[in-house]
């Protein structure tokens, strides 16, 4: 009966008698569909409000909570037509119709903004295997300082007092023998003295070496684990995208694993808390939040990949696919479409 209605009513609208009042699905999804003050605003919103002066009728919006959901009333018809990032896919055609492609896409990777190389120098100093290394040289230090006291302290004055009070100036005497070759008004005087202060001296390059070596290793390995610059340094990762859509599909694909979310909102809240090392899903969408302030430590990484073209979805047969490929080419060409891209996305993504 709807079906009959609509029909009927277009006829109308072609010629000029009617304006039709229709059900519009949409869900958040910025910036290509949103809330502002309770008004449905974005670029997918006004490119329809475009289009629906131009047919000539009149939208009611009503927003879904999850994407699926928003689809599944296309495929029934309880509802006119759906905007907001539909990608146009094969197994969704057979489901149901679409306008011409509205925006052209594709998928991105967002990770957590790098804070640096000081952030990565400080990962690398309270590693593990570093905190060994520098406590063992601080022992070494001590013990070779406190061996050279025990030689040294019926030689020379520095070295002459109680052991207890020889601790930190023994180590002293070692530390600077190490780093700076020692004090000459300070050398050894005994046999077994001079024979340590040389291995002292000596052992240090060693164990500068080892110190340089370990901190570059860990800042290496720490770049190389953190880095994410395409697919490929997905695999071990932990990734998170929105169930059923278009990007779990290329992830299910890749045999890439990942958390599935319900909506947009769990996903980046799940980002922000650090419990995701990249999130893989539609690139305007990505780069608008790693824009805004709510993505001040987000960014974008590598290039776009699987290109996807976003439509309007109608129920199978609708009688409006028509009517909206025709305003789309007419908007195109009288510049209104390029006026509301430019509003939302200036040309960065063209």
């Amino acid at each position: 009966m709807r079906f009959i209605v609509l029909l009927s009513a277009l006829i109308f609208w072609a010629q000029g008698a009617v304006a039709l009042d229709l059900r519009i699905a949409t869900i958040t999804r910025p910036p290509f569909s949103m809330e502002d003050g309770g008004r449905a605003t974005g670029f997918s919103i006004d490119l329809w409000q475009a289009l629906a002066r131009d047919i000539g009728i009149h939208t009611t919006f009503e927003r879904a909570t999850q994407f699926p959901a928003m689809l599944d009333q296309v495929q029934n018809g309880e509802i006119d037509a759906a905007i907001a990032n539909i990608s146009i896919t094969a197994r969704r055609e057979v489901l149901m119709d679409f306008s011409q492609p509205i925006f052209e896409s594709g998928l991105q990777i967002m990770i957590p903004a790098e804070a640096g190389s000081s952030s990565a120098m400080w990962t690398a100093l309270f590693s593990g295997d570093l905190l060994i290394a520098i406590l063992l040289a601080f022992a070494l230090l001590f013990g070779g300082g406190m061996l050279m006291w025990r030689l040294e302290r019926h030689k020379q004055e520095y070295f002459n007092m109680p052991a207890k009070d020889a601790m930190f100036p023994a180590f002293w005497w070692a530390l600077n023998l190490v780093v700076n070759g020692g004090f000459e008004e300070r050398q050894p005087r005994s046999p077994l003295g001079r024979a340590l202060g040389v291995f002292l001296v000596v052992s240090s390059l060693f164990i500068v070496s080892v110190f340089v070596a370990k901190i570059t290793t860990a800042m290496t390995i720490n770049a190389i684990q953190s880095s994410v610059t395409s697919v490929n340094d997905l695999y071990g990762k932990n990734n998170g995208t929105i169930a059923d859509s278009t990007a779990a599909i290329f992830l299910d694909a890749r045999n890439l694993n990942y958390t599935g979310y319900p909506d947009l909102v769990t996903l980046l809240a799940d980002f922000e808390n650090g419990a995701l090392d990249a999130v893989v899903f539609d690139a305007p969408i990505l780069a608008w939040y790693a824009n805004s302030k709510a993505g001040k430590n987000a960014q974008m990484a590598g290039p776009v990949f699987m290109r996807e073209n976003y439509g309007i979805a109608l129920p199978s047969g609708s009688e409006l696919a028509e009517p909206i490929n025709q305003s789309l080419l007419k908007l195109r060409e009288d510049g209104t479409y390029d006026r509301i891209y430019r509003k939302w996305f200036g040309t960065a993504l063209r």
